[in-house]
């Protein structure tokens, strides 16, 4: 009965957004109302469960999220990403444009959320295409799959910090993991694929493609922009700082060293939050002071920033409402005792779970979320390691983006595809991502 409760609520949920066109923090709130109320809880507890939920899923990201989009603004407004775009392209050449294109989207991708390095990026991968006279479809793909993989696995991104702050994963390890499984998914999933996509739907790499809906993009002269080395350590610190702390956490409990003075100061300066205060700051001097730019200016596009993500917070924290509902209305635990003794991997299941949600609903957040409510309770039950965990419901939560998902229409739109060649191209490309997610992380699990 709960998971069938749970499945009215996910059928009322798409009715709202898709069939009713009501905002999608809205629809999140009201289901998990109605499914609180279906699964019996306590009327006078219901409240306090979604504030909960609402809350401890904000409380944890919203930092994060809100510096990280501060940092990206200011290395797009100053034109680092340009510069490191362009650089990659000028240093690999005419004949490996594919691989400059994904270097140089992977670099961007790990400092900017997706939309904005997809509206960022398009403009020079339409540039490049007209310069080279190559098809703007044979650049975008290995552009995507590196912009949808560092997105689906890496921190700071909001999906994979906000899963791991669910399940209390140490967000070093899973960046480390992220890593390690993301370089060859982005390869396989970038150039490799695109020569497969070129042999299923020939006639959508001849598309002229639209970005007039992009507006008038910014123009750089390559001069005017920060140089490449400062630009690419700015995108990175956070990664760089968070990654140091990890390496040298994972020395001291090798070496039984006890935690002193320096390590609490390396393990402050590597949390997440310290992490990304430390590189606003640096972005501020080296994107704007350091050029001249006066800090009104610099503040003006970091409040610019907060503004462009309010909404997108507000559906985190809806997600994470419904999920507490899940938990504290006894669905969690009723899959927990479903699969006791089951010999299926929690990795697996979690990835099963993320990415049947996923087709239902559209949104790779409340897919995840949804998913962390449902699995938790399973964790008490298995010595999994939790960083792996979160990489298998990131990777669930990408599959088969399709028609209730706003990237598909952004995908298909941008690069002129009919809905045929954009379930070909994009659909399957996030499809690829997610499988190989999935297979690369339980390969991990076999050494971690």
């Amino acid at each position: 009965m709960p998971l069938l409760m749970v499945a009215i609520g996910i059928v009322a949920l798409l009715i709202l957004i898709m069939g009713l066109k009501l905002n999608t923090f809205v629809s999140l709130i009201i289901v998990s109302f109605g499914v609180a109320i279906l699964l019996g809880m306590p009327l006078e507890d219901i409240v306090g469960t979604i504030e909960a939920g609402l809350g401890g899923t904000l409380g944890h990201l919203a930092l994060i999220f809100g510096l990280g989009a501060m940092l990206g603004k200011l290395i797009t407004d100053a034109g680092g990403a340009q510069r490191i775009a362009m650089t990659f392209v000028n240093k690999f050449g005419e004949k490996n444009i594919q691989w400059a294109v994904v270097s140089a989207s992977f670099v961007i991708g790990i400092a900017l959320f997706f939309e904005v390095g997809l509206v960022l990026l398009i403009p020079i991968v339409f540039a490049i295409s007209r310069e080279l006279k190559v098809s703007i479809l044979y650049l975008g793909i290995p552009m995507a799959a590196a912009l949808s993989v560092t997105h689906g696995f890496l921190p700071p991104h909001p999906g994979p910090t906000v899963i791991a702050g669910e399940y209390g994963a140490d967000l070093g390890e899973v960046l480390l993991y992220g890593i390690i499984i993301s370089i060859p998914i982005v390869i396989v999933a970038g150039p490799i694929f695109t020569k497969m996509a070129q042999k299923l739907v020939p006639d959508s790499f001849t598309r002229q493609g639209d970005i007039t809906s992009l507006g008038e993009q910014k123009k750089f002269k390559l001069d005017d922009t920060p140089k490449f080395g400062i630009s690419v350590f700015t995108a990175m610190l956070p990664v760089i700082l968070i990654a140091i702390s990890t390496i040298i956490t994972l020395i001291q409990e090798m070496a039984g060293i006890e935690t002193n003075a320096f390590l609490s100061i390396v393990n402050l300066i590597g949390n997440a939050s310290t992490a990304m205060v430390i590189s606003l700051l640096v972005a501020m001097y080296t994107m704007g002071i350091a050029r001249n730019i006066p800090v009104k200016t610099v503040m003006e596009s970091c409040s610019t920033a907060i503004a462009q993500i309010g909404m997108m917070l507000l559906i985190i924290g809806g997600g994470g409402a419904f999920k507490q509902v899940l938990i504290d209305g006894g669905v969690g635990d009723y899959v927990a005792e479903l699969f006791e003794g089951s010999t299926m991997s929690p990795i697996l299941l979690a990835w099963l779970i993320a990415a049947i949600l996923r087709i239902s609903l559209g949104s790779a957040t409340v897919a995840a979320l949804t998913t962390v409510g449902l699995v938790i309770p399973l964790l008490g039950q298995s010595d999994v390691n939790l960083a792996l965990m979160v990489l298998s419901t990131g990777a669930g939560s990408l599959i088969a983006s399709h028609v209730n998902d706003a990237g598909f229409w952004m995908f298909k739109e941008y690069f002129g595809l009919t809905m045929k060649e954009t379930f070909a191209t994009w659909t399957l490309l996030e499809t690829i991502i997610s499988v190989l997610g999935l297979g690369f992380t339980l390969l991990l699990s076999l050494f971690v």
